[in-house]
């Protein structure tokens, strides 16, 4: 049978977009299947609050997995900025408003705020020893996310670092948190990078899986902020693919794909038939599996709040930081290991926080460009705000109504440490519940990662693999579903492009 393409890919969302790239760029005939009529999936920016002139990254918004690799092979003109600020965490102790300030770079003002919070030096002391191991493994498992998948005992040789490997690999991430750090506000921050995406408790290990996702991107783990907004990114790649000849189609729903020993069929909502040698697609297994009529594989609830917010200008603090201080890197509130494990419980049990764990960060005060001149001279700026712990089951029963109560728990919060209520300086605000973020761009029960993450390695006697394969020989998985696939990285489209590659 004749084919229409070499590869069709469903779905353009950043992975789908970087597999086209190098797929195109190396000669293969590529038809890209976009059901919305923008590309872009999670990672688009969007004029949010229509009176307003500010494009906010809507679902995705911080990028530290994008290898500089990617950017640099398929000659993208993207930026991401370094935040100087890592976190402040406010917290209250002898009737005293307080706060844990982290800058990306340790520094005197660290320095002083680890003292004020915990004059032994103790924990100061662990902290910097701590993340100084995790640096030394982010920096030795980074080059192998863009290549095929190593063996768990060869990738523990390479990195030859037996006891971090221990806890983050072997034992639950709880226990060397617990350990080394004694305070429980600090440990919670710690433990923040194990849960976003993740329903877990910090003793199970998932929540090991994405503290390692969160901290291993370009071998820094340094969170930066994209210039411009997650849309200059899409921009950037639909600029690429279509200079290397990709047929882009959007408004194209695929409603089934099947197989055979020469090649793939793809049907569309509107009647159309479509035949590659391969597929690749960027949406979630499940969705692949229900378009394949196959046994979709189970996972985790999404559980996380996403709500985006624009001020007239930052609340001000009871601790008195600065607000362009307290803001400019992630802002924690109730994220104590203790309150963490305790929301997980009640969570679990059907119970909406009353005072939801979050934490947020200004984007324009990295980068003020997403904004109009105009907004920007009056002091308007934008929070973007998760709340953890809120899995899809919660909304289950009434989404309208209990996301109503997850905004009041999310807001009751924040204002907490505020001098000032946050609701007095809101101009526009929206809410996405795990069941809204499935809604509208796909994602199973609104997890972020489309399904549980894997650890990046194969075990042994398993077959060699990029991560990406399925069961049929001719159908690959591009997306964040694939195993290195969390995140805005374009490491699952690398990768199911080179697994293609390698078999002509």
């Amino acid at each position: 049978m004749s084919h229409d393409y070499d590869v069709i890919i469903i779905g353009g969302g950043h992975n789908g977009l970087v597999a086209a790239a190098y797929l195109a760029r190396s000669g293969k005939s590529v038809c890209l299947l976009e059901a919305k009529s923008e590309l872009g999936g999670a990672t688009t920016s969007v004029r949010a609050f229509p009176e307003f002139d500010a494009r906010v990254s809507r679902y995705s918004y911080l990028v530290s997995l994008l290898p500089d690799s990617i950017i640099a092979d398929l000659g993208l003109n993207f930026e991401c900025i370094s935040r100087t600020v890592s976190s402040y965490t406010p917290y209250q102790r002898d009737g005293k408003d307080l706060g844990l300030y982290v800058s990306r770079q340790w520094d005197a003002m660290t320095e002083a705020s680890f003292d004020i919070l915990d004059s032994s030096g103790h924990e100061s002391a662990a902290w910097q020893e701590f993340y100084a191991e995790i640096a030394e493994f982010a920096k030795r498992i980074a080059p192998t996310l863009l290549k095929p998948l190593m063996t768990r005992n060869d990738l523990r040789e390479l990195i030859d670092l037996p006891k971090v490997w221990e806890y983050m690999i072997e034992k639950p991430i709880g226990q060397v948190i617990t350990t080394r750090f004694k305070n429980d506000v600090v440990r919670g921050v710690v433990l923040t990078d194990a849960l976003i995406g993740t329903f877990a408790s910090a003793f199970e290990i998932q929540a090991n899986i994405c503290f390692l996702y969160h901290l291993m991107g370009n071998g820094t783990g340094e969170w930066k902020v994209p210039k411009g907004g997650m849309g200059a990114l899409v921009a950037e790649l639909e600029r690429v693919v279509v200079a290397a000849g990709v047929d882009i189609n959007l408004n194209q729903e695929v409603t089934t794909v099947q197989s055979d020993a020469d090649g793939v069929n793809v049907m569309t909502a509107d009647g159309q038939k479509l035949r590659a040698r391969y597929v690749l697609s960027n949406a979630a297994p499940q969705t692949l599996a229900k378009l394949r009529g196959t046994i979709a594989p189970e996972s985790l609830d999404g559980s996380q709040m996403k709500i985006n917010i624009l001020l007239k200008r930052l609340p001000r603090l009871k601790s008195g930081v600065d607000p362009a201080l307290a803001f400019a890197g992630t802002f924690h509130a109730n994220e104590s290991f203790s309150q963490f494990e305790q929301v997980f419980t009640d969570a679990k049990a059907g119970i909406m926080p009353e005072v939801m764990p979050i934490e947020m960060y200004c984007h324009t005060l990295t980068d003020p460009s997403i904004l109009s001149s105009e907004l920007a001279d009056l002091g308007y700026h934008t929070l973007t705000l998760f709340g953890l712990h809120t899995p899809a089951a919660l909304f289950d029963g009434d989404n309208e109504a209990m996301r109503a109560r997850a905004l009041e728990a999310a807001l009751l919060s924040l204002n907490q440490y505020l001098a000032e209520p946050v609701e007095d300086l809101i101009v526009g605000i929206e809410v996405k519940s795990p069941l809204d973020i499935e809604k509208d761009i796909g994602l199973p029960r609104g997890n972020i990662f489309h399904r549980d993450l894997h650890f990046p390695f194969h075990e042994e006697g398993s077959a060699p693999s990029w991560g990406v394969e399925t069961d049929d020989p001719r159908i690959f998985i591009c997306g964040a579903g694939a195993i290195r696939g969390g995140g805005v990285s374009g490491v699952p489209g690398h990768n199911a492009a080179m697994a293609v590659l390698a078999k002509d």
